[in-house]
């Protein structure tokens, strides 16, 4: 291994330990999996053991205790309140047991409370408010539940989960969102349905362009509102909620994985009386996933990336990119090596990011190179490993990511790709989860030597430019060489150049410095 590497690492304070300087590592293969009964976002599915292909770590007693812990033991969907056409949704879907979000939410939201949620990611958020609209919604008005979600996977997710627990209802929602012709999603809104479901800047489109009112809007949603307000629909949300019918003839609902002061803010706004609702302390699906970092250098993260998937073989893995350029590189460099390789970012086409959504729900894929933006969209099942090619500035955006595998009580292994400029943001996220990332060690890949021409990147992911030296004389800005011009004294100047004799001794206060104004032209 290289040895000339940074060894000073930040050293996290709370835990007491520092992160060194990467050194050729390797991670050891992972332990069969055992797992209880599997689950969905739903609510608890009938016992299953899932097979050890999707290569999941062995559950530890803390994580079997936390995945005890998002459901419910003392609740059934039946004795949530829910109408009967309601319920045969659910059991036909498979789910007997709800979560500890769903429990909680669903009788306050059928008493008519408005609600501020939290809850871990993972744990059925969709279904705890998408349960009770299609219970209150009546079968004969229009657009009567709105709901706001910050990007068009998630969106179109929530639709599908809905309309899957509506099927024995007369109750549809439908998905409105950038990406898709106004005239397809106009005939879309003209089949009236109860629910509408989209993202805040495609929302506000189709109301500017009068294809949707909010006028008989009995119930707004807002889910996952942190990231909402994280990628600027700050202004849109309130648009529309301005818009909608006072907080007195409306129930609001908001749900989140974390709630910020911010959150709380909007909710004294355009909330009555709001309940409060957690089932966590935070956003944290830590306790179900089995994290561990690999310390590399820059250039050489792409080949330890195809080194792990290669060697390790993971069932299904999601790559996780800050920049929608690395997200498009990444992907041409797995399959050029042979690994098939899906790309997934705000840039594409909306019809290939949907091929792609399909694609990753029907098992058809290995690997999904994603940026930030997509993952609160990605929802399936089978989900073995998540990737964190580049560290998010943010930490909450970890604990979102590697969200995606520890999905409603089911482990997953998380691996971070850290450099030696990184080790503030890895002590920053081991703050957040209050626990230490373990390293790991992969002997067997062998780190270059830094090449020729690479340009350093700071924790940022931008390329830090050096500018070199150079021998040219430096640029001299004409007006102000020409005002800072030395005047020599009367009696060094020969006088006979000058009319009458008359030596100026100072610069006119005044000059064109060569632009003297013409005409006709």
């Amino acid at each position: 291994m290289n040895n000339e590497t940074n060894p000073d690492h930040p050293q996290s304070h709370d835990q007491g330990h520092a992160h060194p300087a990467p050194e050729a590592q390797t991670v050891p293969p992972a332990a069969p999996a055992e797992h209880p009964g599997g689950a969905s976002a739903a609510g608890e599915a009938a016992p299953e053991s899932l097979p050890d292909a999707h290569g999941r770590p062995a559950m530890t007693p803390e994580m079997k205790k936390a995945a005890g812990e998002i459901f419910d033991p003392n609740s059934t969907f039946e004795s949530l309140g829910l109408r009967s056409s309601v319920l045969k949704g659910v059991q036909t879907a498979g789910f007997t047991k709800p979560t500890s979000i769903q429990a909680r939410l669903i009788p306050a939201i059928l008493n008519g409370h408005d609600v501020l949620g939290q809850a871990k990611t993972g744990t059925g958020k969709t279904a705890a408010f998408g349960l009770p609209l299609v219970h209150l919604c009546n079968k004969d008005e229009p657009f009567q539940g709105l709901v706001l979600a910050p990007t068009r996977e998630l969106a179109i997710q929530i639709s599908q989960e809905i309309n899957e627990l509506a099927r024995f209802t007369p109750i549809r929602a439908t998905t409105i969102y950038g990406g898709q012709a106004i005239r397809q999603q106009a005939k879309s809104l003209s089949h009236d349905s109860q629910i509408i479901v989209g993202t805040p800047g495609r929302i506000m489109d189709m109301h500017e362009r009068r294809l949707l009112n909010f006028s008989q809007t009995r119930f707004v949603v807002l889910d996952e509102v942190d990231r909402m307000l994280d990628i600027g629909f700050r202004e849109d949300i309130r648009r529309i909620l301005d818009l909608c019918p006072p907080i007195e003839r409306r129930q609001t609902i908001m749900v989140s994985a974390t709630i910020s002061v911010e959150i709380e803010k909007l909710a004294r706004r355009y909330m009555r009386e709001p309940e409060k609702i957690v089932t966590s302390s935070g956003s944290l699906t830590v306790s179900l996933v089995e994290q561990h970092y690999l310390a590399v250098q820059p250039w050489d993260k792409r080949r330890l990336l195809l080194h792990l998937v290669k060697h390790e073989e993971p069932a299904l893995t999601i790559v996780f990119c800050r920049l929608k350029r690395t997200v498009d590189e990444l992907t041409r460099f797995l399959n050029e090596n042979g690994i098939a390789a899906h790309a997934m970012h705000g840039d594409m086409r909306q019809g290939k990011r949907n091929q792609v959504m399909e694609a990753l729900k029907g098992g058809k894929l290995e690997v999904l190179i994603a940026s930030d933006l997509a993952s609160r969209g990605i929802d399936a099942e089978g989900v073995s490993h998540v990737i964190n090619y580049d560290l998010p500035e943010d930490p909450d955006l970890y604990v979102h990511r590697i969200g995606r595998t520890a999905r409603a009580g089911r482990g997953g292994i998380a691996w971070a790709l850290v450099t030696p400029a990184q080790g503030e943001l890895l002590t920053q996220i081991e703050n957040l989860i209050n626990a230490e990332i373990p390293k790991m060690e992969y002997p067997d890949f062998i780190a270059s030597p830094k090449p020729e021409r690479w340009r350093d990147v700071d924790a940022g992911g931008r390329p830090v430019v050096e500018i070199a030296p150079s021998d040219k004389a430096p640029k001299v800005n004409r007006i102000a060489a020409a005002a800072a011009k030395d005047v020599p004294p009367p009696e060094q100047v020969d006088t006979t150049k000058f009319p009458g004799g008359i030596v100026p001794t100072k610069l006119p206060p005044k000059r064109l410095f060569g632009k003297l104004p013409t005409r006709g032209r």
